[in-house]
């Protein structure tokens, strides 16, 4: 997958957070050929969280080795706008970031830009902060990242209370096409996060760490996707305003 699709369905992308970084085009060509769909980068700065991982170099080796994947760049830093031409030009297709790194004032303005940098826009929550402040957004990004951890580590606990933040979104927005959800994925919290509505789904650990690799994803989408079919969201995009750059 090099774009997101234009219905709602289940997406797998693994985090590559946990695997080994001396071998990370490896990892990541063993999980796209396990079946994700898209490939997680999380990209920390060491201020917004108080861990440190790859940036942009790493991705733009990455991108050399993997050319026709999907690249969802979760940026945990503290200047959002600081980053968005050299994560274009490293191949990212999109570019998230979170609401609680910048001022209200300039969220439209990073929005601009990721856009006329050719990617997709994504915006992400931590779990303290109120769903409600991503309103006036909705309708100017692609997608909205749900954290079920704290962001800035892997490994925690999955925080069940946020998918509160999921079926309000997909009740008061029926527009909204794309959900994902981050933190403590695995195959038993990825029900919650199917009956919830969820339909892009980040898994680290569970992933990275499974003999069985192939077979979680097909039973992650397989969830995803029959929890929408049951609530009826057959959602297409009617128009291009989640997708157009």
């Amino acid at each position: 997958m090099n774009s997101l699709p234009k219905q709602l369905k289940g997406l797998i992308g693994p985090s590559i957070l946990n695997a080994d970084l001396s071998t990370l085009a490896e990892e990541s060509r063993r999980l796209l050929n396990a079946g994700a769909d898209y490939l997680h980068l999380d990209v920390m700065d060491g201020h917004f969280v108080p861990n440190l991982t790859i940036g942009h170099p790493v991705i733009k080796c990455l991108r050399k080795n993997i050319p026709n994947v999907y690249f969802d760049a979760h940026m945990m830093v503290s200047k959002p706008e600081q980053w968005i031409e050299e994560m274009a030009g490293a191949g990212v297709n999109q570019y998230t970031f979170h609401i609680e790194s910048t001022t209200s004032d300039n969220i439209y303005d990073i929005i601009r830009k990721i856009k006329e940098a050719d990617m997709k826009v994504g915006i992400g929550i931590k779990p303290k902060t109120d769903v409600k402040v991503l309103s006036d957004f909705i309708n100017d990004i692609d997608v909205i990242l749900i954290m079920t951890v704290e962001p800035g580590f892997g490994g925690q606990k999955f925080m069940n209370d946020m998918m509160d933040k999921i079926r309000w979104l997909r009740k008061n927005y029926p527009q909204l096409l794309h959900i994902e959800v981050d933190g403590g994925v695995n195959l038993k919290t990825i029900e919650d996060c199917a009956q919830a509505g969820a339909n892009m789904i980040v898994s680290g650990s569970a992933l990275i760490e499974s003999k069985q690799a192939n077979k979680d994803i097909e039973h992650m989408r397989q969830l995803i996707d029959e929890s929408l079919k049951n609530k009826n969201l057959n959602i297409q995009l009617t128009n291009d305003q989640h997708c157009s750059h």
